[in-house]
Formats: structure tokens, sequence, C-alpha cells
């Protein structure tokens, strides 16, 4: 019973907790169990694309479930997600 409470609550924090999950299960895969060889057509930022598609797949099933403010915490998350990766992870280094 309590479970399906937890999957109904519409808070900022679910969504801030819901938008951490899938990225890092995914960034998990990609980065350690794959060691980071994962190239498609040698572009290095493809998993990263990966976890932000996941997120927004989710973002868009919360706000179809009337979930606004869970989704509202989860494009926080996929947004600072995205910007830490285009400013640390695909801008070179000069």
């Amino acid at each position: 019973m309590e479970f399906k409470k937890v999957l109904k609550t519409d808070s900022i924090t679910a969504g801030i907790i819901g938008g951490l999950i899938l990225p890092g299960i995914s960034l998990f895969i990609f980065l350690y169990l794959l060691k980071g060889n994962f190239l498609i057509f040698n572009k290095p930022g493809i998993p990263y694309l990966v976890a932000i598609a996941l997120n927004l797949f989710m973002i868009r099933y919360c706000f179809k479930q009337g979930q606004d403010k869970t989704g509202t915490g989860m494009i926080l998350v996929t947004f600072i997600f995205t910007a830490a990766v285009f400013l640390l992870k695909l801008q070179p280094i000069r």
C-alpha cells in the first residue's frame, strides 16, 4: 500500500529524486559496465544524450498524469545535468 502512495506523490522532491535515478542508471551502464568504450560515430556525448532523453520521456509521462510538481523537479534536474555535461564534458578545455 505504501509504495502506491509514493508513486502518486506530487512534489518537487519526488521529481528531483526521480530525475536522478534514470540518468544515474544509464550513466552507470555506459561509463562503468561498458568502461567508457561506447562510441557511436565517434561521438562521446551519446551516453549523456541517452540519459537526458530518458528524463524527457519521464517528464512527459508526469505531465500527462497531472503530476506537475514532479515534472517540474525532473525538469530542474535535467536542466542542471544538461548544463553540466555541456560545460564539463563536451566543451574542449582551452
